[in-house]
């Protein structure tokens, strides 16, 4: 008995509490409809600055959907749950940090390097092309090296049908070819001819020649040490024909 009288005083209650919740709600309600009529009435738009967003929408996430309808007067459900959803993926929008897709853009450099190993050696595919300019240090994969030949109105396929001739070899490399070369002579020592090897290096495109060290009897030591001169980072003749 005392445990029913009990239930009977607790619904009592909590009937009369959300009978005054809604007496507070139509009154919050009502003047929401005022300000809206005033609203309208000099037309004018109610715009809200993203921190009123945010606690509006904080707000209305706490509410059952039919009770957010009920209350809601100046914006729909919809658009106080869409600013709730927005609000969130903001949140966790990782944009400002997000790299760019896909493969990187090929430099002006590669492209340019494509073209010039193409119109060169005009009989060579874009897998040969490839394999030279990767061989170069640089990074690039066929399926593009294909598609720079195809945009610059290049056949990308090699010619198998034809080889090519010594004359264009030649045109091709003139720039870094080089030809190197031994003659003697005699050299007048201690009352006495003595025939010493000369060893010489001459670039084709600028008829520019080095000499090296007169040698009697060249060996392999000297050859050497005529490779480590020639080749020299700084001074070197040949030093521009490295690859």
């Amino acid at each position: 008995m005392k445990e029913k009288l009990w239930l009977t005083l607790i619904t009592y209650l909590a009937y009369c509490i959300d009978k005054e919740h809604y007496k507070a709600i139509d009154y919050l309600r009502e003047q929401v409809r005022v300000l809206i009529e005033h609203q309208e009435k000099e037309n004018k738009r109610i715009l809200l600055t993203n921190s009123q967003r945010m606690r509006v929408a904080a707000k209305a996430k706490r509410l059952s959907r039919k009770m957010l309808e009920r209350c809601t007067e100046l914006f729909t459900a919809d658009t106080v749950i869409r600013w709730h959803q927005k609000l969130i993926a903001e949140k966790y929008d990782g944009s400002q940090n997000r790299t760019y897709a896909g493969r990187p853009p090929i430099t002006e450099e590669i492209v340019n390097l494509v073209i010039r190993f193409k119109h060169e050696n005009p009989r060579w595919g874009y897998k040969k092309i490839r394999d030279q300019v990767v061989y170069l240090g640089y990074t690039i994969c066929k399926s593009s090296v294909k598609n720079i030949l195809i945009e610059n109105g290049y056949d990308p396929e090699p010619d198998l049908t034809v080889r090519s001739t010594w004359h264009e070899f030649i045109k091709s490399h003139w720039d870094v070819l080089t030809a190197c070369d031994f003659f003697t002579i005699e050299l007048l020592v201690g009352r006495r001819l003595v025939r010493c090897t000369v060893f010489f290096v001459m670039e084709l495109a600028t008829r520019k020649v080095f000499f090296a060290p007169v040698k009697p009897q060249p060996d392999g030591p000297y050859m050497l040490r005529t490779a480590t001169i020639l080749t020299d980072s700084e001074n070197g003749f040949l030093h521009a024909a490295q690859i």
